[in-house]
């Protein structure tokens, strides 16, 4: 079973830096696309940052300019630095992740899609 397991987040104030980490654990036949979402208080959960399944970046408007999202060269992990950070960066981040895996007996094909997500690190950015 794939889990994505996360590291980073925490308290910092406004204007400083944090790094958040998430890696695949177990094996999956291919992920496709991997970044992290954030829920904010009272908000829905909305994009921050991913890898699109042709390798692109897509980051959200609010986000462009201060953070920076990467990955390894396996594809089954990503960071996500967050520089120049504001009290409006503060929520939970989950990290997220698509792609397939072997189907399971009886399943019509050999794959199957499967959807990630990880427990969710708390950021807050107070002073």
């Amino acid at each position: 079973q794939v889990q994505l397991v996360e590291s980073g987040g925490g308290l910092v104030q406004p204007g400083g830096s944090l790094r958040l980490s998430c890696k695949a654990s177990g094996s999956i036949f291919s992920i496709n696309t991997m970044g992290w979402y954030r829920q904010a208080p009272g908000k829905q959960r909305e994009l921050v940052a991913h890898f699109t399944s042709g390798g692109n970046t897509n980051y959200a408007d609010s986000v462009k300019g201060r953070f920076t999202i990467s990955r390894d060269s396996g594809k089954d992990s990503v960071t996500l630095r967050m520089n120049s950070l504001e009290p409006e960066d503060t929520a939970v981040y989950y990290c997220h992740a698509e792609g397939l895996d072997y189907a399971d007996d009886g399943d019509p094909g050999p794959y199957k899609y499967v959807e990630l997500w990880g427990q969710g690190t708390l950021v807050t950015v107070s002073s």
